[in-house]
């Protein structure tokens, strides 16, 4: 409700207030036609400015979906609630395990199905990882890899991976060597 509407509906109660009281037993019938049509005014006002009527008993989702076998018949609720019951016999969902080397651009496994591209990948130095986006021109991937390796900071080795219905190294620039990440080799 909206606060122009709070106050014409404010004003056509204090009417209505007015007129009750002013009600005797005597009242001639041509004020209460006037009574009458201020009431009509102040719930057509109530009917404008009220939301439609809530279909559930949820404080949340009073206009939500409902469900006849929910308490409180809130379809959205209930789903919560479910879903909580189900965690308790079942355990949490699996979570994924962490990914090894965090890459802006993702390893293989978390690419979708292939489609012909040639894929630059540099050397992180524990696995290779995708250096740029996919491409679909093989002479345009290996321009953008030839920038790159006289980039300001090259790294250690890359390569070109066709990808097709499997994957396929075409050329590799460097060489990849496995790097210890933790100092002094783990002593």
């Amino acid at each position: 409700m909206n606060h122009a509407q709070l106050t014409h509906l404010g004003r056509a109660l204090r009417l209505l207030g007015e007129h009750g009281e002013a009600l005797t037993a005597d009242t001639p019938d041509a004020k209460l036609q006037e009574v009458k049509a201020d009431l009509r005014r102040a719930l057509e006002l109530l009917d404008e400015s009220a939301g439609a009527a809530p279909t559930t008993r949820c404080a949340e989702h009073p206009n939500g979906p409902v469900d006849e076998s929910a308490p409180d018949l809130c379809l959205l609720c209930e789903t919560r609630r479910r879903s909580a019951r189900r965690a308790e016999f079942n355990g949490p969902a699996p979570q994924a395990p962490p990914s090894t080397a965090p890459s802006r651009y993702g390893t293989r496994g978390d690419r979708p199905q292939p489609q012909q591209r040639w894929l630059p990948e540099l050397w992180n130095g524990q696995e290779w990882q995708l250096c740029g986006t996919p491409r679909r021109d093989r002479r345009e991937a290996e321009l953008y890899l030839a920038a790159l390796r006289r980039g300001s900071r090259p790294a250690m080795a890359y390569r070109l991976v066709h990808e097709f219905t499997d994957y396929e190294v075409l050329r590799i620039w460097g060489t990849p060597v496995k790097v210890d990440i933790e100092p002094l080799g783990n002593l």
